[in-house]
């Protein structure tokens, strides 16, 4: 585990006010929006391709899909972005495909949420103490975002982080999660490799680094459910102890 003390100001935004409503801005260019406009257009490519799925399916989502969970929690979980017919359908961060149902089932047992998971918004279940994002908001083509795509959705993953006063450890799941939080932490990617089960402190918070939970990861035994698990457990423990 590396100890990092790097920190960027320019990577945080000016939080919501507690209990206020979310910030955002038409265009979605102000760095103190807290989560994009349903119509931002700042990525072109991703715009097209959510409008064209929107043309193919009316009663879908298909808008920037928002943080889920507490600003005052002290966990958060970053993933790539949504996925087509997961988070882009129902609006909600991993639901509506496999890696909701292996992160939703982990997040459950180690006491980081209750309820029933259902694959749907309105399932009735709710995160404790943890909060889940995405370094991009838009579902890209292919699953896929472009690394420009990347770097222009990461203000609105910065403003997530700076709007979580009692953060104490982030969860980042996979290469392009890992090296996107980093940056909106302004520390440099040399300071932190990336590897599943890895541990790095940025001041006082634990970065816990963990292959994405997507199907195809645990389909070729890349990450299974065990390993995932023991991710999470390291969380509990580090939470806990403090």
């Amino acid at each position: 585990m590396r100890k990092i003390s790097k920190t960027d100001p320019r990577m945080s935004p000016r939080p919501a006010q507690p209990g206020g409503p979310v910030v955002s801005s038409q265009s979605c260019s102000s760095v103190d929006a807290i989560e994009p406009d349903r119509n931002c257009r700042l990525c072109p490519r991703l715009a097209a391709f959510r409008d064209s799925v929107r043309a193919r399916e009316p009663s879908w989502f298909n808008a920037p899909v928002p943080s889920f969970g507490d600003r005052l929690a002290s966990l958060l979980v970053v993933g790539l972005a949504p996925g087509l017919q997961g988070a882009n359908r129902t609006g909600r961060p991993f639901t509506g495909d496999y890696a909701g149902e292996l992160l939703y089932g982990t997040l459950g047992e180690f006491g980081f949420a209750r309820g029933h998971y259902e694959a749907r918004p309105d399932d009735g279940l709710e995160l404790v103490d943890c909060r889940i994002s995405n370094a991009v908001r838009c579902v890209p083509p292919q699953n896929k975002p472009l690394p420009a795509e990347i770097g222009t959705c990461r203000q609105f993953l910065a403003a997530t982080r700076a709007e979580m006063p009692r953060l104490r450890a982030v969860v980042m799941l996979g290469r392009i999660a890992h090296d996107s939080t980093l940056k909106a932490f302004g520390i440099r990617a040399a300071e932190a490799p990336f590897g599943h089960g890895r541990e790095h402190q940025a001041g006082e918070i634990r970065l816990f680094d963990s292959y994405h939970c997507s199907r195809y990861n645990t389909n070729t035994g890349v990450l299974t459910d065990k390993m995932f698990k023991t991710v999470f457990a390291r969380v509990r423990r580090y939470l806990d102890a403090r």
